[in-house]
């Protein structure tokens, strides 16, 4: 039986690519105001930066339950054997409510063949491994097979990146007032990464964007002695700022020889808390062999 991928918006994923590959994708909340849009549908990331660039805050939330029982109902009837592979439990509790759903809906479908899988990721590092389960699928490999290969990415994803301005990560809850005042005062740009339990830890601090790629560059180099960079796809996502995606792309191939790369921008599910010129960069530490 095919593999059905169902994911949700913060794996940032181009549309081509969800199309092509026909992945259900879950649209995670975004909140301005009173107001309520949903990531990618009715609201798009260009406008969302726009507008916190004018100052205005957003806000997301995660997966209804009922959005979650409506799509798993549907698997239930339908008799489809499906994996659902989810955005960080560390950023977010749409993991764990899809858990206490999926329970429910089993207690009505018994039939419900669904597994579950927390990728401590987050936008193109969780999206490459969407991807990959994706592949896998439409080549045919078994239910088991593609989990074991998630849960191999999930392990050995790589997720690096910066942001523009630190007033974003304190409107989001990253940092402190002060450390945010300090920081935009000093023109310092905070390097982080996604730790082992899917949390957003900052690494570096460092003054200026030049010197912010050689050391994002600098820790890629350092975290894949066990990897080929020519052999993967490098994930790339921006807060609509291509220009700079364009010429880490262009470093990464320079330094590394890598030749596949997958760009894209950050939803607003990710956005909405980082802020437009965030940069990022994803590549496995190590490469599967199965």
């Amino acid at each position: 039986m095919k593999i059905k991928i169902l994911s949700d918006s913060a794996c940032d994923l181009p549309e081509e690519i969800i199309k092509d590959y026909n992945i259900d994708i879950l649209p995670i909340v975004v909140i301005k105001g009173e107001k309520e849009y949903l990531d990618k549908v009715s609201i798009q990331p260009k406008e969302v930066y726009e507008n916190m660039r004018k100052g205005e805050v957003y806000k997301t939330s995660q997966i209804s339950p009922m959005d979650f029982k409506s799509k798993f109902q549907e698997y239930g009837q339908n008799g489809e054997s499906v994996i659902y592979i989810a955005f960080s439990s560390g950023l977010s509790g749409t993991y764990q409510t899809s858990l206490l759903v999926k329970e429910d809906v089993k207690s009505e479908y018994s039939q419900l063949d669904l597994d579950i899988i927390d990728t401590k990721g987050a936008s193109g590092g969780f999206g490459l491994m969407v991807l990959y389960a994706a592949k896998m699928a439409r080549e045919g490999k078994t239910k088991e097979e593609i989990i074991k290969a998630v849960e191999f990415y999930r392990d050995h994803m790589q997720h690096i990146f910066t942001v523009d301005d630190i007033e974003y990560l304190y409107r989001g809850g990253r940092v402190s007032r002060t450390k945010a005042f300090i920081g935009g005062l000093l023109n310092i740009k905070p390097i982080l990464h996604v730790d082992e339990e899917g949390k957003l830890i900052p690494i570096e601090k460092i003054r200026g964007k030049n010197k912010v790629f050689k050391t994002m560059l600098d820790i890629m180099e350092e975290r894949s002695k066990e990897a080929d960079l020519k052999s993967q796809i490098i994930g790339i996502t921006h807060g609509d700022d291509i220009e700079g995606a364009l010429k880490l792309k262009k470093l990464i191939e320079e330094r590394f020889g890598s030749k596949d790369f997958l760009i894209n921008t950050i939803g607003a599910a990710i956005g909405a808390h980082s802020g437009p010129g965030t940069l990022a960069i994803y590549f496995l530490d190590r490469n599967y062999n199965n």
